[in-house]
């Protein structure tokens, strides 16, 4: 069995990894970095598990920028490449999806073509209409950036959608196909979890409210904070007792700046765009809360430093959590851009040792730790890292419990 990934990124490098336990899998990607550091054994994304598995050599996996090459011999293609939320056409840019599947078609390619990209509802079902003749299915991840290999070793579930093929023979032929590719992933992971197969339709919808939900809950959590920050009240007891109880469960409640990253904030403008013409309260205000959040947090540190004579903030890292080289939408460029168009009278500079430019958003980058910690009055953390223990005193963040 071969697989063709296209897409390193933390989906298609995590499954790549997966499947390599078992199958010959080929990861593609456009970034020649990116394959020359999988094929020595390296990672380009941050995620312990996935660098460990790189490193053993234990994986039937080598990555090319040959795509042709990579499809032609592929039984499988699986589809893991970004798809940008759009602000302009209310719709997540899907044109890396196509562009794999018009070279897929190109070289003649007989594959089942598996799309983990995450999509807006209905969309395996126009591609299946683009390319007729072709096994397309839909397979949503549900993985935690820097804790992708893990969370497809340990899944919550397996949910593979099948499209409305109008032949009764391909749709009998796609649900096969559906069923072996959910086999597939089991027999790779390390614990058994439910498998569910159901139309690409709901498979696709499943994985938008899924991350909503995420959202909401996020924004729930950070609005007990503002509320709790503004009285004079201690968020963390507020939080445990409202968390002890088992309906509403300890996990997944640490304030932050607001939910980023690369998923959150497009999956639930995608999720609100497609509920265009349909009553609703809920999906909006999981877009709102999180700006009024980010304007909150800016009004906060502003306030905080009123009072200093030409004050230096520093914001110490950009990534959007912890364990993660991800700074995509990030909460906290949000709030540095909030800060920078505030007029106030204050000079910003950044901490990020991954970033290789001189200046950010017209900041200064600091790489020397010990040198920014002595040049900022205030120091803007979005998570808590202990490299900040000598100057807690300086350091403004919301990371009541110092995890994710």
């Amino acid at each position: 069995m071969n697989i063709a990934v296209a897409g390193t990124g933390y989906v298609g490098l995590s499954l790549s990894a997966l499947l390599a336990r078992r199958y010959h899998v080929t990861a593609v990607d456009v970034v020649e970095k990116k394959v020359q550091l999988i094929n020595s054994g390296k990672s380009p994304i941050a995620d312990r598990d996935i660098e460990g598995a790189l490193a053993s050599g234990a994986l039937d996996l080598v990555a090319t920028t040959d795509g042709v090459s990579a499809y032609k011999q592929a039984d499988v293609i699986v589809i893991s490449t970004p798809t940008d939320y759009d602000p302009d056409k209310d719709f997540f840019d899907t044109s890396h999806i196509e562009e794999v599947v018009d070279l897929a078609r190109g070289c003649g390619s007989s594959a089942t073509i598996v799309v983990k990209s995450t999509i807006p509802v209905g969309y395996t079902d126009s591609l299946v209409e683009r390319y007729p003749g072709t096994t397309i299915l839909f397979s949503p991840e549900f993985l935690r950036e820097g804790h992708a290999l893990h969370d497809n070793l340990h899944p919550s579930r397996i949910i593979v959608g099948v499209p409305e093929y109008g032949d009764p023979n391909q749709a009998a032929q796609a649900s096969k196909c559906a069923e072996e590719f959910a086999g597939m992933l089991a027999s790779c992971a390390e614990s058994e979890a439910p498998t569910l197969i159901m139309r690409s339709r709901e498979a696709e919808a499943v994985k938008l409210f899924a991350n909503t939900y995420l959202a909401v809950r996020v924004s729930y959590f950070n609005e007990i904070d503002t509320y709790a920050n503004e009285f004079g009240l201690d968020t963390a007891q507020i939080i445990n007792g409202v968390c002890l109880d088992p309906r509403i469960g300890t996990h997944y409640n640490n304030p932050s700046f607001g939910y980023g990253g690369y998923c959150l904030p497009k999956d639930t403008r995608q999720l609100l765009a497609n509920y265009k013409g349909v009553p609703q309260d809920i999906i909006t205000a999981a877009v709102e809360a999180n700006r009024t959040r980010k304007r909150y947090i800016a009004d906060d540190i502003l306030k905080k430093v009123s009072g200093v004579e030409h004050p230096v903030v520093g914001i110490y890292r950009l990534t959007m959590k912890s364990e993660s080289d991800n700074f995509r939408s990030s909460s906290v460029q949000d709030v540095l851009r909030m800060l920078l168009d505030s007029g106030a009278d204050l000079n910003v500079v950044v901490y990020e040792p991954t970033l290789d430019a001189s200046e950010f958003m017209s900041c200064p980058v600091i790489r020397n730790l010990d040198e920014f910690k002595v040049e900022c009055n205030l120091i803007v953390a979005n998570r808590w890292s202990d490299d900040l223990v000598d100057v807690r005193d300086k350091v403004y963040t919301r990371d009541l419990f110092r995890r994710d």
